[in-house]
C-alpha cells in the first residue's frame, strides 16, 4: 500500500560501531506524509536514514516488493488463518503489543463499545481518501524549537546563517508549490514575535540589532511573497491576513523603518504625492514589517491584461491600434504594466518564488518597457523645463520612494529574474559549499522572446539596463539610520552582482546608452545636471560606471564620474525655491542635514571615487587638472583630502620605477590645500600632515621646497615652519635626496633663513631658538636673529625661554651674549622663600657661575638681580659658597687682566649677597615657626645649623647669630619642647 518500511545500516567508522535503524515512511500522492526512524533524529529536515530508504525506493523500484494494503491481504484469509496471524503477531512482539491486544479484545467483545459503533477498521497502509489534505511531513515542534534556539543565541555562533537557511528552505518549498511553505513561515514568525528581546528593545527605546533587523526584513518580504501566490485559495488568504493583522497590532512588532516610535516616518505610495504638507507624524499610519504583506492581500491576479502578459510571449497590440497614446502597449505594440513599480516587482518575485519562472520573465519585460517609456517621457518634460531649472540651479522634482534600499528590493528582484534566465549551469555545480569558494556565475545571452519584430535584445542586457536605471534614479535620502544604511547596503549588493557580468560588446553598448540617458536625464536622474539638495549621492554607483566604461569610452567615463562628485547636502542650505511651491512633488524642511546618519560613509565613498579617477588619470595632465578641480570644489573634509593626497603620492612614486611628475604635482597641490584648511583649526593629525607635505615637496623637487618656504605664512604656524619645515629642508638627508649643487643649496638655505627671521619676529617665544639655529652659518642673519631675541626679551619672553637661548649662546661660544640674556632672564624670575625645589634653580646657579667665570664686573652686575629675584635662603647660600671657592674671571676673556685672588664676603659685590642670604634665613625661620608641627623639629634644627654657617661668614657673624637665637627664645617661648632643642644645640 502507501507505507514503506525497511532497515538502514550505517557502516562502522573509526569511532562508532555499525548501526542498524528501522525506518517507516507513509506517502500520499507523491508526497511523504509521515516518517519515523529508530535514530530518534530531532531536526526540521529528514535524517539520512529516511532519505536513504526513499532514494532506494526511487532508484530501485523493482527491488522493493510492492504489496497490497494490509486490509486487502487480511480480507483474503479465513477464520483459522486470521486466528493464526494474530497469535503469531502477538508472540513476535508480545512485550510491546500484549497490553494493546488485550484492550482491543475487550472492546470488540463488548457490544456497546465505541469500536463497535464504526464499520470496518483503520489501515495505515491504505493511503488517504481523495478529499483529504495531502502535504509533506513537517515536524512542527522541531521548527519551533530550532527557531527559538537560534534566536536565543542572538545572532552569534552562525545562528543568523542558520535562520537564513530556514528562510531559504521556505523559498524552496514555495518554489516546489509545497503547501508547508506558508505553514513553516507561520511557525518561524510566531517564534520571532515571541522573542523576549523585542519588549526589552522597546522599553529601552533602542533599535533592533543590525543582524536581527535584516532577518525581520527577510521575514516581511517572504510574507509578501506568500500572500501574492497567484494560485492560493481565498480562505487561505483571509486566514493569513488575520494572522498578519494580529502580529502587526502587537506593540512589540518591529516597524518597517527600523525604529520604535513614529518619529521617523516612511512616506510610501500609500500617501498621495500631492499631500506634501500634511505629513506630520500623527497623520501617518504605523507601518510594521508586516504592513506591506497586509497591503499585498488586497492585490489580485484577475486583471485580464495582466493575465495575457504572463501567459504568453506573443501578446501584442493589434497593429491598427498603434497610433496615439495607449496605457496598455508601447508604440512597438509590446504590453506595458503601469503599476506602482515596487508593487509590480513584488508580483515578479512572487511568480519567481512560486515556481513560475517563465511568467516572472514576461512580467519583468513588460515592467522594463514601461520604465523605458517613463524615462523617455521624463526626458521630454525636462527639455521643456531645462532653462528654468538650470537658472535656479536646484530642483524640487525627485522620487520620495527610492527603489534602491526599498523594503521590497524591486531592482534586485528584476535583475535576479533576468540573470537567472541567462545562467549557464555547470554540470557538477550542485550547492555552493560553506567555505565561500563560490565561483562567480557564468552568463550567456538569451534572446528576449517577443511577439513584435525581433528586438535583438537579450535578457542579460535587460538585466544590466534595469540595474542602471534603478541605481541612477534620483531619490530623496530616506529618514532614519536604518533606512539610510539599507540604501548603502542594497547599492553595494547590486554592484557586486553587476561585477559578475562579463562586459561583452552588447553589454558595453547597453552601458553606454544608459549612461548617456542618465547624464541627460535632468532631475529624474541622480546623474542629471540639476538634482535635489537631499538627493542620495551617486558616488558608489559612479565608481562602478567609471571603471566599467573606462576601457571603452574614457570621455564618457570621466564626464559621468565628475558629474557624480557633488554632494549638495554639504553645500549651502536649501534654496528658497525648494519650499515655496506647494504643487511640487516634495516639500522638504530647508535644512535637515544633521539627520544624514550615513554622511561619514558617503563622504568616504566620494573620496574613493576621486581616488579611482586620480589613479586612472596618472600621466594625463589635462584629466588630472579636471579631477583636481572637482576634488577642490566638492570635498569638504580635510582628512579625506589628505587621504587623497597620500593616495596620489603612493601611486605617483612606485617602488620599482620612476616617479610620475603629473600625479606628484596633484598630490602636492592637495597637500597644500589641506595645510590651508587646517591652519587655523585644531587637527590631531596636523604634525603628521606637515611632515608629509615636506616629504611630498621634496619628491617634487627644489622649486616646490623654495615655494613652500616662501609662502609659509599661509600654510604653517611659525613653530611648524621653523621646527619642522625649515629644519627638515635643511637636514642632511634632504640635501642628499635632492643631490643639489652649491647654488641650489645656497638658495634653499637663504629661503630657510628668511623664513626663520620672519617666524622669530612673529612668535619670538616659540621660534627664537630655532631661528638662531637655522641662521648659524650666516653672520648677518644670526646677528639679526639675536637682535630679535633681545628686543623681545623685555616683553614677550619667559625666563625659561631666555635661559635656554642663553645656554645655547654659551655653547656656541658667545659667553658675553649668554650673560646678557641670563641677566634679562633673571629680571623675569621670582623665587619665594619656600621654593627650594623650583626648576629654575639650576638656571640661576648656571647664570651665577657664568658671571663669576667672566669676571668681577659681571658678577657685580648679576648679584643685585639675584638678590632682587631669589628669596630662598638655601639657594642664596649655595650661590655664595660657590662664589667664594674660586677666583673670578677664569673664562679668560681676551684683553682682560685677572688678579687671580679669591673674593672677600666683606667687600662688594659679595657683601650684598651675604646680607641678603642672612636676611633670607631670618625671614624663612619666622615663616616656618608660625605653623610648625613637632615631627618637623629635627629638620628645623638642621636648618638653623645651615643658617649659622652663613652667619659666620660675616665679620661679626657669631654675635649676630647669638642675638638671633636669643630673639627666637624670647618670641617663641611657648614652644617649650622646641626651645629646649634649640638650647641643647646652640646654647
Amino acid at each position: 500500500g502507501f507505507h514503506l518500511s525497511g532497515t538502514v545500516t550505517e557502516p562502522a567508522t573509526a569511532t562508532e560501531p555499525e548501526m542498524t535503524y528501522k525506518v517507516a515512511i507513509s506517502f500520499d500522492r507523491c508526497k511523504i506524509t509521515s516518517v519515523t526512524c529508530g535514530c530518534g533524529n530531532k531536526d526540521i529536515f529528514y535524517c539520512a536514514h529516511v532519505v536513504a530508504l526513499s532514494l532506494y525506493r526511487i532508484r530501485k523500484p523493482d527491488q522493493v516488493k510492492l504489496r497490497l494494503p494490509i486490509s486487502e491481504t487480511l480480507f483474503q484469509m479465513n477464520r483459522d488463518q486470521l486466528q493464526k496471524f494474530v497469535q503469531y503477531l502477538i508472540t513476535a512482539h508480545h512485550t510491546e503489543v500484549l497490553p494493546t491486544a488485550q484492550k482491543l479484545a475487550d472492546e470488540i467483545l463488548s457490544s456497546n463499545s465505541e469500536i463497535n459503533q464504526v464499520h470496518g477498521a483503520p489501515d495505515p497502509t491504505a493511503g488517504a481518501s481523495i478529499d483529504d489534505e495531502n502535504c509533506w511531513h513537517l515536524d512542527e515542534e522541531q521548527v519551533r524549537e530550532q527557531v527559538k534556539l537560534f534566536l536565543s543565541q542572538g545572532g552569534y555562533y552562525g545562528s543568523g546563517k542558520q535562520l537564513n537557511s530556514m528562510f531559504a528552505k521556505v523559498r524552496e518549498m514555495l518554489r516546489m508549490r509545497d503547501s508547508n511553505g506558508a505553514r513553516m513561515l507561520t511557525l518561524i514568525t510566531e517564534q520571532f514575535m515571541a522573542d523576549p528581546r523585542l519588549s526589552l528593545w522597546r522599553q529601552q527605546g533602542t533599535g533592533i540589532t543590525e543582524k536581527c533587523r535584516q532577518l525581520w526584513d527577510e521575514l516581511g518580504a517572504l510574507w509578501v511573497c506568500v500572500v501574492l501566490n497567484p494560485h492560493c485559495k481565498l480562505e487561505e488568504k483571509s486566514c493569513w491576513l488575520r494572522q498578519l493583522r494580529k502580529w502587526g497590532e502587537m506593540d512589540v512588532c518591529p516597524l518597517e523603518d527600523g525604529n520604535y516610535g513614529n518619529e521617523l516616518p516612511n512616506i510610501t505610495n500609500a500617501l498621495t504625492q500631492s499631500s506634501g504638507h500634511g505629513q506630520d507624524s500623527l497623520a501617518r499610519p504605523r507601518r510594521t514589517v508586516f504592513t506591506r504583506a497586509i497591503e499585498g492581500c488586497d492585490l489580485h491576479w484577475q486583471d485580464s491584461h495582466l493575465q495575457r502578459i504572463i501567459s504568453s510571449d506573443f501578446y501584442v497590440s493589434p497593429s491598427y491600434q498603434r497610433e496615439g497614446e495607449s496605457l496598455l502597449f508601447n508604440s512597438q505594440g509590446q504590453p506595458l504594466w503601469l503599476e506602482h513599480v515596487p508593487t509590480a516587482c513584488a508580483r515578479v518575485d512572487a511568480l519567481r518564488s512560486h515556481g513560475y519562472p517563465r511568467e516572472a520573465l514576461r512580467l519583468t519585460v513588460a515592467i522594463i518597457n514601461t520604465l523605458r517609456l517613463q524615462q523617455q517621457r521624463q526626458l521630454e518634460i525636462y527639455k521643456h523645463q531645462k532653462k528654468e531649472l538650470l537658472q535656479r540651479g536646484a530642483t524640487t522634482i525627485t522620487n520620495l520612494e527610492g527603489w534602491v534600499g526599498h523594503p521590497l528590493n524591486p531592482i534586485g528582484c528584476l535583475f535576479l529574474t533576468l540573470t537567472e534566465a541567462c545562467r549557464l549551469e555547470e554540470e557538477n555545480c550542485l550547492e555552493i559549499s560553506d567555505a565561500g569558494d563560490s565561483k562567480p556565475p557564468v552568463y550567456q545571452h538569451v534572446p528576449v522572446v517577443t511577439g513584435s519584430q525581433d528586438s535583438g535584445e537579450s535578457y542579460l542586457s535587460l538585466a544590466l539596463e534595469v540595474a542602471l536605471m534603478g541605481m541612477g534614479q534620483q531619490r530623496v535620502m530616506p529618514e532614519g539610520l536604518y533606512a539610510q544604511d539599507k540604501v548603502c547596503r542594497n547599492e553595494e549588493q547590486i554592484i557586486a552582482r553587476l561585477q559578475d557580468l562579463e562586459l561583452d560588446p552588447v553589454l558595453v553598448q547597453t552601458l553606454r546608452k544608459q549612461c548617456i540617458l542618465l547624464l541627460e536625464g535632468g532631475p529624474f536622474s541622480g546623474l542629471g545636471e540639476v538634482i535635489h539638495r537631499e538627493s542620495v549621492p551617486m558616488h558608489t554607483f559612479a565608481k562602478y560606471l567609471f571603471s566599467a566604461l573606462l576601457p571603452h569610452d574614457a570621455d564618457l567615463a570621466y564626464k559621468l564620474a565628475l558629474r557624480a562628485m557633488r554632494l549638495p547636502v554639504l553645500e549651502t542650505t536649501a534654496p528658497s525655491g525648494d519650499v515655496t511651491h506647494p504643487h511640487h512633488l516634495v516639500s522638504v524642511v530647508p535644512s535637515r542635514y544633521p539627520r544624514w546618519f550615513t554622511l561619514g560613509h558617503l563622504e568616504s565613498q566620494q573620496c574613493e571615487l576621486a581616488s579611482t579617477m586620480l589613479t586612472a588619470a596618472k600621466g594625463d595632465m589635462l584629466r588630472l587638472r579636471t579631477v583636481l578641480e572637482a576634488i577642490q570644489k566638492n570635498i569638504h573634509s580635510s582628512s579625506l583630502i589628505f587621504k587623497l593626497a597620500q593616495d596620489a603620492f603612493k601611486i605617483a612614486t612606485p617602488a620599482d620605477s620612476n616617479s610620475d611628475t603629473t600625479l606628484l604635482n596633484v598630490a602636492l597641490e592637495l597637500g597644500l590645500q589641506v595645510m590651508r584648511m587646517t591652519l587655523s583649526t585644531l587637527n590631531w593629525r596636523r604634525r603628521e600632515m606637515v611632515r608629509w607635505l615636506v616629504t611630498c615637496a621634496t619628491e617634487v623637487g627644489v622649486r616646490a621646497l623654495v615655494s613652500i618656504l616662501q609662502s609659509w605664512y599661509s600654510l604653517f604656524t611659525p613653530t611648524e615652519a621653523t621646527s619642522i619645515v625649515a629644519a627638515t629642508v635643511m637636514s642632511h638627508n634632504t640635501i642628499l635626496r635632492l643631490s643639489l649643487d652649491y647654488p641650489q643649496r645656497e638658495e634653499l638655505a637663504s629661503c630657510a633663513r628668511t623664513l626663520a627671521l620672519q617666524c622669530a619676529m612673529k612668535d619670538p617665544q616659540n621660534c627664537a631658538l630655532s631661528a638662531l639655529t637655522l641662521c648659524e652659518k650666516d653672520h648677518i642673519a644670526f646677528e639679526t636673529a639675536y637682535q630679535i631675541v633681545i628686543d623681545a626679551a623685555s616683553t614677550g619672553m619667559t625666563y625659561t625661554q631666555l635661559f635656554t637661548i642663553a645656554r645655547y649662546m654659551e655653547h656656541r661660544g658667545y659667553p658675553l651674549r649668554a650673560f646678557k640674556l641670563a641677566s634679562l632672564a633673571m629680571t623675569h624670575l621670582n623665587l619665594a622663600y619656600n621654593q627650594d625645589t623650583h626648576p629654575a634653580i639650576n638656571d640661576v646657579l648656571w647664570a651665577c657661575a657664568l658671571s663669576h667665570s667672566l669676571g668681577k664686573n659681571e658678577l657685580a652686575a648679576i648679584i643685585p638681580l639675584v638678590v632682587k629675584s631669589v628669596h630662598c635662603a638655601t639657594v642664596l647660600s649655595d650661590i655664595l659658597r660657590r662664589c667664594t671657592m674660586t677666583a673670578p674671571g677664569l673664562a679668560g676673556i681676551p684683553g682682560r687682566r685677572n688678579s687671580g685672588k679669591l673674593m672677600s664676603t666683606d667687600k662688594a659685590p659679595l657683601r650684598q649677597l651675604l646680607d641678603a642670604t642672612i636676611s633670607a634665613y631670618i625671614n624663612t625661620t619666622h615663616s616656618r615657626l608660625t605653623h610648625i608641627s613637632p615631627r618637623h623639629y629635627g629638620e628645623f634644627i638642621e636648618f638653623l645649623s645651615k643658617a649659622r654657617e652663613t652667619f659666620l661668614l660675616a665679620q661679626d657673624g657669631h654675635i649676630q647669630f647669638a642675638q638671633f637665637i636669643d630673639n627666637l627664645k624670647q618670641i617663641y617661648k611657648g614652644k617649650k619642647k622646641l626651645m629646649l632643642l634649640v638650647r641643647e644645640r646652640f646654647g
